[in-house]
């Protein structure tokens, strides 16, 4: 349901002029001059009944054609019948008492209000027509002065309220072009800011283009160098231990080192190969963590001698494969470390899913390493026994894809009593993957 407007809101001729200059301004200044009037007329013994019932006839008819249909405000060929009748009611009582006169701002206000353009010059014409008339009422029109005099009143007042009302217009279409201006430029900051918006996307795009263009040719850099190095280098160890092979029998003491060998350079030709495809981890193809992990372990033991057991606790949740990942490689390179320098006879591995993280334990029997007075993710890089070959990098590697995911890593150890990794994983960071 639309709401009704106000009359000023509906102003056919675009002034919108206040509400109070079309309504009560022409009903007082009516009232007051058919209250003199009444007062002269009665004071000299005339009847003023015509008079007032002429005030009465143009109160109705602004009442009837204009105040109560503030529909018809916005319908011109009305508005042009309303204004002639007010206009005629007021010529006649100019012409039966020149006083009233003072009556005609009433049409002025409706020309300037109502009329539209260039009809509001011909009324405020007219109007001026019966406003001189009334201002040359006591000019004697007998005398050729006296018409010359009649007709410049006139024409003096035609002049200045044709040229008030040109003024007006002028000002008018300027305001008018000021709107427009105003829209047009309105509708172009609408349009910049568009286009600013649509040229931050583009360049937000371009950005994530660019990194993730940086990011494929580092991979691919990193590829070439794995290919051209690592995966080369492996090969070539499996095809001389091949070549030895067939050229000389293995001595019956060699044989387990020696598959051990042509095993792990394999399974490392083949990890090498998958880091080139950016494939993942070939335990993580097939199977759960948990069962990764229990394979990962079982070769670990058969390579190295070395008795590990495999636990998992809790509810198993499905996790994200950099979650997955990164948890197989820090078990890997744990029992790596294992391997190298704690000298066991045995180690564990405890897969625990908890309420709110999951976390990965590998502990062994090893000789273990002072960590007293070392700082907290470099203690094992530099202890009297480093678990890294490397100064520690395969733990800074370690610690740098668990933090990287929001978790933690603690390394715990102490001389003759064994080592302990724990990595932890919130499950909120890691997120769930059916």
């Amino acid at each position: 349901m639309s709401r009704q407007r106000r009359p000023e809101d509906r102003c056919p001729a675009g002034t919108r002029p206040p509400f109070l200059l079309v309504t009560a301004v022409p009903y007082t200044l009516l009232a007051a001059l058919a209250v003199l009037k009444t007062v002269r007329e009665i004071g000299a013994g005339d009847s003023p009944l015509v008079d007032l019932g002429l005030c009465g006839l143009a109160a109705a008819w602004m009442l009837g054609m204009f105040t109560l249909r503030p529909d018809r405000w916005e319908r011109p060929r009305l508005m042009a019948v309303f204004f002639t009748g007010i206009l005629v009611i007021t010529a006649i009582l100019v012409v039966r008492d020149p006083a009233f006169g003072l009556l005609t701002p009433v049409p002025y206000i409706y020309a300037f209000t109502v009329l539209r353009w260039p009809w509001r010059l011909l009324g405020v014409a007219a109007t001026a027509v019966v406003a001189g008339a009334a201002q040359a009422s006591s000019v004697d029109r007998a005398t050729a002065s006296g018409l010359v005099l009649s007709a410049a009143i006139v024409v003096a007042n035609v002049v200045l309220m044709g040229g008030t009302a040109w003024v007006l217009r002028l000002a008018e279409r300027e305001e008018e072009r000021r709107e427009q201006a105003l829209a047009e430029l309105s509708r172009t900051n609408r349009l910049l800011e568009a286009t600013l918006a649509e040229n931050a996307g583009l360049h937000a795009q371009l950005l994530a283009q660019a990194r993730e263009a940086g990011i494929l040719d580092e991979r691919q850099r990193m590829a070439r160098e794995i290919h051209d190095t690592l995966a080369q280098g492996l090969t070539g160890i499996i095809a001389q231990l091949q070549a030895a092979e067939q050229m000389h029998e293995v001595p019956e003491q060699w044989r387990r080192p020696f598959g051990a060998v042509k095993t792990l350079a394999r399974e490392s030709l083949a990890e090498a190969r998958r880091s080139v495809d950016a494939l993942r981890p070939e335990p993580l193809e097939t199977s759960r963590l948990s069962d990764a992990l229990a394979d990962v372990a079982d070769r670990w033991s058969k390579l190295h001698g070395i008795a590990v057991q495999v636990t998992t606790t809790g509810t198993v949740r499905p996790m994200a494969p950099e979650a997955e990942f990164a948890l197989l490689r820090t078990a890997q390179e744990a029992l790596a470390n294992v391997a190298r320098h704690a000298h066991a006879t045995r180690a564990g591995v405890t897969l625990s899913y908890l309420e709110h993280e999951v976390a990965l334990d590998v502990r062994d029997d090893g000789r273990g390493f002072d960590l007293v007075g070392l700082e907290a993710g470099t203690a094992a890089d530099r202890g009297p026994n480093p678990p890294s070959r490397d100064g520690g990098f395969g733990l800074t590697i370690m610690r740098q894809r668990i933090e990287g995911l929001s978790g933690s890593l603690r390394i715990e150890s102490e001389p003759g009593a064994g080592t302990g990794i724990s990595a932890c994983l919130p499950f909120l960071a890691v997120g769930s993957h059916t």
